[in-house]
């Protein structure tokens, strides 16, 4: 027996290594009912199957310009590995929503070291119920009352984790009174946010939080903006987008920070770096960097400590 040894799961979506996976991860989050909200789980199938078939080829392509697989993958087992390494009592491991490893692999660790008591940590900063919910759900489905579950709230409030933010934010420029920062959060249908989901809520007071942050540390920041990226489809999407966000910029240095993001993945390294970059320079911003995101990072380490032990 382990006695009161505590696991921690770490929620995250996931990311392909192959295109075999990349199949995997449009078919696995477009048959999310969290993700397509309709009712019929026939219709969802349907819509899953189109989309996959239609968009497969296309985002391989950009993945096979980031090397061919998503780096949330190697970062998220490195954060596994560091956080296993500097605890003693809790036994640390992770469970992706839609790329292996899945939460019956984590499930099966878990009740392999007879631990009873299951800490999650979904590693979404703020709550949406396309990422939050349904990593949270999954889990506890596949768990099926098998464990003690307590659930860590969206920390985007955590003072330890916003000076992370920080730090990369004011480290990655020489004077930050030269460059226009944009936290760029990943879109959401206008309709999932109009039936009650929090994110752009969450989003807005995250936003202001790091505002205030760096004004009372004294970095002003040429000005201080919020886009929202990856838009698809025809309807309705969270605004201003950021494509639209970087025509103000003409002639002018940008910072873009992935303020939904706590692991880098193709949306920071192949849409961020390289897609709006191209958008960037077409419209004649005169620099564009993006941030980093927290990562594995030692300060991420001890927010997750932080947010543990409360």
């Amino acid at each position: 027996m382990m006695g009161n040894k505590k696991a921690l799961v770490l929620l995250n979506m996931g990311g392909p290594r192959t295109k075999d996976e990349l199949k995997m991860f449009l078919t696995n989050m477009f048959n999310d009912k969290n993700i397509i909200t309709v009712k019929s789980n026939l219709l969802r199938k349907m819509i899953a199957f189109f989309i996959t078939t239609s968009r497969l080829n296309s985002a391989w392509e950009n993945y096979e310009k980031i090397g061919g697989y998503s780096p949330i993958n190697k970062i998220t087992e490195d954060l596994v590995d560091k956080l296993n390494d500097s605890f003693d009592d809790i036994f640390v491991t992770q469970a992706m929503r839609y790329t292996p490893p899945f939460a019956s692999s984590a499930v099966n660790e878990i009740r392999q070291k007879q631990i009873k008591d299951v800490i999650l940590l979904p590693l979404y900063p703020q709550y949406s119920t396309t990422t939050t919910k349904s990593s949270v759900e999954d889990f506890i489905e596949v768990a099926n009352d098998e464990f003690n579950i307590e659930v860590i709230d969206p920390f985007y409030k955590n003072d330890t984790f916003n000076d992370v933010i920080i730090k990369e934010l004011t480290s990655i420029v020489e004077n930050v009174s030269e460059y226009n920062l944009i936290f760029s959060a990943h879109g959401l249908p206008q309709k999932i946010v109009d039936a009650g989901d929090v994110y752009e809520k969450n989003i807005n007071e995250h936003v202001k939080i790091l505002s205030e942050k760096l004004q009372e540390k004294g970095f002003n920041f040429k000005s201080i903006n919020l886009a929202y990226q990856s838009k698809v489809g025809p309807m309705k999407w969270l605004e201003p987008s950021l494509d639209n966000m970087l025509k103000n910029f003409k002639e002018q240095k940008v910072l873009i920070y992935p303020i939904a993001f706590i692991i880098d993945n193709s949306e920071t390294d192949f849409e961020l770096s390289i897609e709006y970059k191209e958008i960037a320079d077409e419209i004649g911003i005169s620099e564009y960097k993006v941030c980093k995101c927290v990562n594995d990072s030692l300060e991420f380490q001890e927010t997750i400590k932080e947010l543990i032990s409360k």
